[in-house]
């Protein structure tokens, strides 16, 4: 098979692994098998994280930064660079491990790597701009400015729905900031984790770097918990549900640390009378259809005017009906299978509540079987008429079910419904009205992190901060100025004269 080629490729060969410092896998835990939600294989095993295991990665992390921090920027960024060139060669095989282990289409496991390659771009160009400011002192002879410092370790937590995107938006920008980074992935998608950091140790052995600037830990909940109470880590940056980022953000604020949150999202398309509607169905369709719904910018609600309601409507069922539903690395499909069979649970149980809540379902759900199915994780994606107050509507479901919704009146009344929601990550509008767009994207306007105009909800583009407000967790990862939450702030004064005065006038003479 080819990914088995792939594999060979990444340096995964054997099942003893799961903890890492650089080079160096050892672990003594529990097995974690990885089971491709494609065909139900088992692809590999790894071995989750003890305590004692996590203590030897921080140890390693800890020694690590010690000499880490005091490179210079633009030769941290080098070895960025070098990694960024790392993923180019490598960028088949690991997409299309990315594909078979989770499940999105092939095309997307590529897209993904991608933007591993696209923020290592962007981090290397940032290594040579990490700025402060000057200011000016109301003290003669005394210069003011402020400077940026390496927090130290950083570690993250991640996702199955984006296994080594997310990571690498979080490693390049700490790594040129001067920090070291523990990384716990999810246990659905522990080989992606494995292939990352064989690529990146390759990197620092290249360069005689010390193995623990990237390491690597396993297993389930208690392993990211080692985290989240370590006073070692000054920031977890943790992706995920809203209800894990609640327990992270209490953990890590019970010891004052600083956490970095991206959560939920229950994202939303305005359509409004002035839509293009060609251009309405494809952000649609594919905002919700895309990674099979599990991406955390799905579109899970199509707020609609009510004078093109039945058009759009229309046009939706007429798309989904030409939906290709199979194997994510055979390129004519169009959606893979959910991650899992628990992930199928869910899904059928918001279907059941649609129905008892009194949505009308337009294009029928439901879980295939048979010949290509065989994994149990593939399902048929739904479209529901529905109403904004709708309990089930006002959740997050990881799958593909899209809420149509009417308005009535101006796109005030939209946005209203758009924001009666407790995420607050991405939203769009779709409009060739200038009013409506600006209203769109005025304080009055959408209260979501990442708000477009003629574009869907889902995805990202590197150069922006990404994330979301509300129960989406507040943070911002990859562009911008996002590199901030990875240092820490400091205002330096410098006296050059043969005086101390102090401020306001204030006399203390010895």
């Amino acid at each position: 098979m080819k990914i088995d080629i792939s594999l060979q490729k990444l340096g995964i060969a054997s099942s003893n692994l799961g903890t890492s410092t650089g080079t160096k896998f050892f672990a003594s835990g529990d097995n974690i098998d990885s089971i491709s939600p494609v065909d139900g294989s088992v692809i590999g095993s790894v071995t989750s994280t003890t305590k004692d295991d996590y203590e030897k990665v921080i140890e390693s992390a800890m020694s690590a930064f010690k000499t880490f921090k005091t490179m210079p920027a633009p030769k941290r960024g080098e070895m960025v660079r070098q990694f960024g060139n790392k993923l180019r060669e490598l960028k088949e095989p690991l997409g299309m491990l990315v594909s078979y282990e989770m499940g999105k289409s092939f095309q997307e496991g590529l897209g993904e790597v991608q933007e591993m390659i696209d923020i290592c771009d962007f981090a290397v160009g940032l290594s040579r701009q990490l700025h402060g400011l000057t200011m000016h002192s109301e003290r003669p002879g005394h210069r003011m400015y402020e400077q940026y410092h390496p927090l130290g370790i950083v570690g993250i937590i991640s996702a199955f729905n984006f296994p080594v995107a997310v990571w690498a938006w979080n490693t390049s920008l700490a790594w040129i900031c001067g920090n070291v980074c523990v990384w716990k992935p999810s246990e659905k998608t522990p080989l992606c984790s494995i292939a990352c950091q064989n690529i990146i140790a390759s990197v620092l052995k290249e360069n005689n770097l010390p193995e623990g600037i990237s390491c690597l830990i396993n297993g389930d909940y208690k392993v990211g918990e080692f985290m989240t109470k370590d006073t070692r880590i000054p920031l977890i940056s943790a992706t995920g549900s809203t209800r894990m980022g609640k327990i992270v953000a209490s953990e890590v604020g019970k010891r004052l640390g600083k956490s970095l949150l991206e959560l939920g999202g229950n994202n939303a398309i305005i359509v409004t009378p002035d839509a293009d509607i060609k251009m309405t169905v494809i952000g649609g369709v594919f905002g919700a259809v895309g990674t099979a719904g599990q991406r955390c910018t799905s579109t899970r609600r199509l707020i609609i005017h009510e004078s093109i309601f039945d058009s759009v409507k229309d046009a939706l069922v007429s798309a989904y009906g030409q939906i290709k539903i199979g194997d994510p690395l055979d390129q004519s499909n169009h959606v893979g299978p959910l991650i899992d069979t628990d992930a199928v649970r869910m899904y059928s149980e918001a279907l059941e509540k649609v129905k008892k809540e009194g949505g009308n379902i337009i294009v029928e759900g439901g879980v295939l079987s048979g010949e290509g199915y065989e994994s149990g994780c593939y399902v048929k994606p739904a479209i529901v008429e529905a109403e904004p107050d709708f309990e089930i509507v006002q959740e997050e479901t990881f799958a593909p079910i899209l809420y149509l919704l009417k308005y009535s009146g101006d796109v005030t009344n939209a946005i209203e419904i758009q924001n009666n929601v407790k995420q607050g990550l991405s939203s769009a509008i779709m409009t060739n009205n200038l009013k409506e767009a600006e209203k769109f994207l005025s304080a009055a306007g959408s209260d979501c992190g990442i708000a477009n105009v003629n574009i869907g909800t889902s995805g990202a583009e590197i150069g922006g901060a990404f994330g979301g407000e509300k129960d989406t967790g507040g943070g911002r990862e990859s562009g911008s100025d996002a590199w901030k939450i990875y240092m820490r702030r400091q205002t330096n004064t410098i006296n050059y004269t043969d005086e101390l005065p102090l401020a306001q006038g204030i006399k203390f003479d010895l």
